[in-house]
């Protein structure tokens, strides 16, 4: 199961990342900020939610290339939800948008803590592409909250497109109003094909 996940999308590229970072920090290459990792963890976490609330359900755009973009980052992924090319994200999409999160941390605080907060935006995205995975295989998590998680998203996936948008951290979902109940809200007929 954990080779599997590791075949796909940025997967093996983050883990790479982080081992190369956690060893720049193990021998001093680096002084890693603890306060920088959890900063970076938690820009994630904002932009998980935000991103596919309101980017990747955004309505289909004019032009014909981005909308096939659109498609291949999450449209796609709702008509067949259980296709594994479809569920991950995709390293033309990561590695501008660390970069980018990156150069802006190091505007504020500086180039050395920049790296602790990248460090962080890493651990949290493989987090968040595990937590997905594991949503998306026939796979029954062990404990109970890894159990709750995956129906928590499967809702999205199979109920409703316009709750649950926390795929790793639905605690956004309780603050901007779009958490629910399993039998809080009706069945949508667009869950599937958002466009």
């Amino acid at each position: 199961m954990f080779f599997v996940f590791l075949r796909h999308g940025g997967v093996a590229a983050l883990l790479a990342g982080v081992v190369v970072e956690g060893l720049a920090f193990l021998f001093g290459r680096i002084e890693p900020s603890f306060a920088m990792i959890l900063l970076g963890a938690l820009l994630f976490y904002l932009s998980e939610y935000g991103m596919h609330r309101f980017a990747f359900h955004a309505p289909p755009l004019p032009w014909p290339m981005l909308r096939k973009l659109q498609h291949r980052l999450h449209y796609d992924h709702h008509v067949e939800p259980n296709r594994l090319d479809l569920l991950f994200l995709p390293l033309w999409f990561l590695v501008p948008n660390l970069a980018v999160a990156t150069v802006l941390v190091a505007l504020v605080f500086g180039a050395e803590p920049s790296l602790s907060a990248l460090f962080g935006m890493m651990l949290a995205i493989l987090h968040y592409e595990w937590v997905h995975y594991v949503a998306h295989i026939p796979y029954r998590p062990r404990t109970r909250f890894g159990r709750w998680i995956k129906q928590y998203h499967l809702r999205h996936h199979f109920v409703s497109e316009k709750h649950w948008f926390g795929v790793s951290n639905p605690s956004l979902d309780s603050v901007f109003g779009t958490f629910h109940g399993p039998g809080a809200t009706e069945k949508s007929s667009t869950v599937r094909k958002l466009f």
